[in-house]
């Protein structure tokens, strides 16, 4: 739980590098900062995903792409809880923690889908018919425990579903529990899982169509909504194996799902395919500065306030926000890493305010981990950003690549990219490009 951090050493739970929680958003999100991203404060790709879901006309299959760290997981968070406002109900799956991410298959996110529509099905106390629950049952061939008949009966009695059916829907949640330890963590038997899958898949894909059916109905048409958080985290082989080769699937549920991806694949020539079938939308950085150069006042405002929202200003001595904010480009992930950073060095020392010494050193130690991610080799196509060629780039195979590894960020308004910061300090450094007045 984020708490608001009123001394230094309250500073690294106040800025957690988890996305804020529902129940979070009241004390510590911060409104207005969609115009700073996309230079419209009437431009908003979250809100046009909201749409797309609460219109019972749709079947929407959202692709979301943003840099790591720019807020993805919040924001969606944030319009998790206005759907719920409004009566939908909403499963997010944190594939980082149920999957592994370095095997993932496409047969991976269907069974998880089976399992968030059987959750929202129990949390809405919506009857799934007995023919489907078998079904589900029959599909994995497991065998018949149950809950004790005690709690059994006391949920019947209490949600209307029947001893029998309400036996079989614990039983298929047991089953699937034991499939997410199994998918993460048993080489052998996930094999197996994808084998019946692939075997078996429009039997599959019916059978969440079936449940899905099953909740709209109980719930006067309200679809549920599925988030995939941490899929952006993919590399480029497993994202196109699993979104490029089964874009029609993926894209073909009848209820909303929105798919975190990777920004830097968005210039791959395939790309164009997958927005066929998907609507893609881009939640884009804080802008902190513009195309030629100067600063962005308006977004460097918005940046300060996020802190303020969780911090006290007091504990930060005079210029060390300015200098973290200048540094990090508007990648919220960046800013708070290298607050926390700055922190642990400040509570190290057994004082009670960030110095200008402790946010240089942080600084230091992110520029490091940055440039380890270049060669020599890169230097030319990053210095031609860094002298203005910011908007026309033409080898988009370097660029996937540079945006991969956090090295550019990219902004929107007009699409435009610029070096990180830190990047462009070390490039000065080396002699490189002008210093510039520092």
């Amino acid at each position: 739980m984020v708490k608001y951090a009123a001394q230094v050493s309250e500073i690294i739970n106040a800025f957690s590098m988890s996305a804020l929680k529902t129940d979070e958003m009241d004390k510590f999100y911060c409104d207005d900062t969609m115009e700073y991203r996309t230079s419209d404060k009437y431009n908003s790709p979250i809100e046009d995903i909201f749409d797309g879901c609460i219109n019972p006309g749709e079947c929407t299959a959202f692709l979301l792409l943003g840099h790591r760290g720019c807020g993805k997981s919040t924001e969606l968070n944030k319009m998790s809880l206005k759907l719920i406002d409004k009566g939908y109900h909403v499963k997010t799956i944190n594939c980082s923690l149920d999957l592994d991410l370095l095997n993932i298959v496409h047969s991976d996110l269907f069974i998880l889908m089976g399992e968030a529509l059987l959750q929202i099905a129990e949390e809405t106390g919506c009857n799934i018919g007995k023919n489907i629950l078998e079904d589900i049952r029959d599909f994995w061939h497991e065998g018949t425990e149950t809950i004790t008949a005690q709690e059994t009966e006391a949920a019947s009695l209490e949600t209307g579903i029947s001893f029998e059916t309400k036996g079989i829907f614990a039983n298929i949640l047991n089953i699937f529990s034991g499939i997410k330890t199994d998918l993460k963590l048993n080489e052998e038997v996930r094999k197996e899982y994808h084998k019946k899958i692939s075997i078996r898949f429009s039997e599959w894909i019916k059978i969440l169509g079936n449940v899905s059916a099953e909740i709209a109905r109980h719930e006067n048409g309200r679809r549920p909504v599925i988030i995939f958080e941490d899929l952006d985290k993919l590399n480029p082989e497993d994202a196109w194996r699993v979104f490029y080769n089964y874009a029609a699937v993926l894209s073909g549920m009848d209820f909303p799902v929105i798919y975190t991806f990777p920004i830097s694949l968005s210039y791959d020539t395939k790309f164009s395919a997958m927005e066929s079938y998907f609507i893609t939308k881009t939640l884009p950085m804080i802008k902190i500065e513009k195309t030629d150069g100067t600063s962005f006042d308006e977004g460097i405002n918005i940046i300060y306030k996020i802190v303020e929202k969780r911090a006290a200003p007091g504990l930060f001595e005079e210029g060390v926000l300015e200098k973290l904010v200048k540094y990090t480009g508007g990648s919220l992930r960046d800013l708070f890493h290298v607050i926390n950073a700055s922190a642990k060095r400040t509570v190290r020392r057994e004082s009670s305010i960030v110095t200008m010494e402790d946010a240089e050193h942080a600084l230091e130690e992110l520029k490091t981990s940055l440039t380890r991610r270049i060669e020599e080799s890169d230097y030319n196509f990053l210095l031609d950003i860094c002298n203005g060629n910011k908007e026309r780039i033409k080898d988009k195979e370097m660029l996937l690549k540079m945006l991969q590894a956090s090295v550019v960020l990219e902004y929107n308004g007009k699409r435009w990219h610029n070096v990180h910061p830190l990047v462009v300090k070390f490039f000065k450094e080396q002699g490189l490009i002008s210093n510039g007045g520092e």
